[in-house]
């Protein structure tokens, strides 16, 4: 589950992820980005941030190792959302994600944000930061799996 929610996705978290799943816009996405360890803002002010670009404008820096790269996820690779009515919430999920051969040069790795893209090509200004899970690893040329908790990375109560 997430470590926090950015205030800017606080209560529309489920429904960015529905907007993916259901192709609205059709090119719209989610973007799970990693930021580097080194000069990492806190949680409280990370969380204030109102865009990916606001995000990395500040102390904190996208991962820069070799075999990283941003994963984009369609509609096709999420699950449907539907509510848990026996326990009064909503859990939305990610498929584990796979970074190959993620090289030591650039440093560690701090965190793993979960974002929502409106559209192919849109800018980071555009993109919404919905979610920040710790993700503490020091990449040494191997692969680096993100292992998403069985219940979803995110749950609405």
């Amino acid at each position: 589950m997430a470590d926090f929610e950015f205030n800017v996705a606080k209560g529309r978290s489920v429904e960015l992820y529905r907007r993916v799943r259901l192709g609205d816009p059709a090119t719209s996405a989610l973007v799970i980005v990693v930021l580097a360890a080194t000069n990492i803002e806190s949680d409280a002010i990370l969380k204030d941030k109102a865009s990916l670009a606001d995000v990395l404008a500040g102390a904190t820096d996208e991962a820069s190792n070799t075999g990283y790269a941003r994963k984009v996820l369609a509609a096709a690779d999420l699950a449907d959302v539907l509510p848990d009515l026996a326990n009064d919430r909503v859990d939305i999920d990610i498929p584990d994600q796979t970074w190959l051969n993620v090289q030591a040069g650039g440093g560690g790795w701090s965190k793993v944000l979960v974002c929502y893209r409106p559209t192919t090509g849109s800018p980071d200004s555009a993109i919404v930061p919905m979610t920040s899970h710790d993700f503490s690893i020091s990449p040494d040329g191997s692969n680096v799996i993100l292992q998403v908790d069985p219940a979803g990375f995110y749950r609405a109560v």
